[in-house]
């Protein structure tokens, strides 16, 4: 079988790169798997790519590229939508290079790892293969003018794939969809290749974006209560963002210069987690939870908010780590000083999270997404006849709301007043 990813930068950083380059690896094993990049901005990918793995860019912007001299690359995208947060990097370069390809694909599943991408393989992908929506974002983070154009465009997809039940569930009830597969697969995350952490380490460990949504400001207000207590312990930040120069002097001002350090970008960053005993999430919300399944195959128990969607469906609060509510600093302070205090309980639930994470294994992943593709190529006739049925039933209700709209427009015929004649004007026939 020949499975074709579409992403939008194979050569970027960011948490959709690393699990579908994951998810590729293991498929690559059992099937022929190609990786298309919309964009290319660089010479080498920042990850490393399994070798058997084929990498085809389409629109190359790297300084002195042929590409940046085309005149269509600084015309507006048409067919990737507006409405898209990654619209401004698009163009109708990108718009006919991703046709052209997908015009030629023989492949016989295409996945599209964004909304926008999704819409091409819409518009573009051949109804031959089985062309499937990924969704690592979740649905109520799309504006409510994407989610229209996602549920008009969706429909004609065999399958939306979320990272969560949570998700799939959202989608099932406020998006129609017939004829159209709704799943829940999470991402798959390698085992580590460094020893578990042994839970000896005083340092606190996290992890991502420094963006608002991830409120690293709350963590570091919570740490300050571990560190007034604990002076021993470091938190350790890594990553960049727009927020850094913020943390930065909320660093200073909390006094914690030196035990509270941002360390910037690692790749991998299991190396990090494995040298820690702890892991903490503060997020507002998140679509799956990569960081925490990282930390818990390192054997790292993670203290996380429990916020939409991802977290809950991870941690088993108590067991393998802890749940606590979103904003709330003294929640999250008091959960890492329960584990910061007690070496055995960390320990016990660091065991706990290698043994959960099992389940993230990308073999394991892997085999779920073989399976909703044999699932989808055996019911493709059923959710033809789906999708015919309701097409029919809403090209019937346009019809009545039409013929309705006309007879609430015409005036009303007038009551007989006893003498046989109207009292009124009558409606004509």
């Amino acid at each position: 079988m020949k499975i074709t990813f579409l992403i939008h930068n194979i050569y970027g950083v960011g948490g959709t790169i690393r699990t579908t380059l994951n998810l590729a690896t293991a498929l690559v094993d059992r099937h022929d798997v190609e990786i298309v990049s919309m964009l290319r901005h660089r010479t080498k990918p920042r990850f490393a790519i399994d070798p058997r793995i084929t990498v085809t860019p389409l629109v190359d912007r790297r300084t002195g590229s042929g590409d940046l001299g085309d005149p269509l690359i600084d015309q507006a995208a048409e067919v990737f939508p507006k409405e898209e947060k990654r619209y401004e990097q698009y163009s109708r370069l990108t718009d006919l290079r991703v046709e052209r390809f997908l015009r030629d694909c023989d492949a016989d599943v295409i996945i599209g790892t964004r909304p926008g991408i999704n819409v091409y393989l819409r518009e573009f992908g051949s109804p031959k293969a089985l062309r499937i929506a990924q969704e690592h974002l979740t649905h109520d983070a799309h504006s409510r003018k994407l989610r229209a154009v996602l549920g008009r465009d969706y429909r004609a997809l065999d399958a939306v794939v979320t990272t969560t039940q949570a998700d799939a569930r959202v989608y099932e009830q406020r998006m129609r969809l017939p004829g159209v597969r709704v799943a829940a697969v999470p991402n798959g995350v390698p085992r580590p290749s460094v020893e578990p952490s042994d839970g000896q380490g005083k340092v606190i460990a996290t992890a991502g974006r420094l963006v608002r949504a991830k409120r690293f400001d709350l963590l570091v207000e919570a740490f300050a209560v571990v560190a007034a207590k604990h002076p021993d312990w470091s938190l350790r930040i890594y990553g960049h963002g727009a927020e850094e120069e913020h943390l930065r002097q909320l660093i200073e001002e909390r006094d914690l210069g030196g035990r509270a350090r941002l360390m910037g970008f690692r790749a991998p960053i299991e190396n990090e987690f494995a040298a820690a005993s702890l892991v903490a999430v503060a997020s507002e919300a998140e679509s799956f939870g990569m960081t925490i399944v990282e930390a818990m195959r390192c054997g790292v128990p993670v203290v996380s908010t429990d916020c939409p969607l991802g977290p809950g469906e991870i941690i088993t609060d108590g067991v393998d780590g802890r749940l606590v509510p979103v904003g709330d600093r003294d929640a999250l302070a008091a959960a890492l000083l329960e584990l910061v205090e007690n070496p055995g309980l960390r320990r016990r639930m660091g065991d706990a999270a290698v043994r959960s994470a099992e389940q993230y294994e990308p073999a394991v992943v892997a085999g779920a997404y073989e399976a909703l593709f044999d699932e989808l190529d055996a019911t493709r006739r059923s959710r033809a006849r789906e999708r015919r049925r309701a097409l029919w039933r809403r090209r019937a209700a346009g019809v009545l709301r039409r013929l309705g709209v006309r007879r609430r427009a015409a005036k009303p015929v007038p009551a007989d007043d006893g003498t046989g004649a109207r009292s009124g004007p009558v409606r004509s026939s």
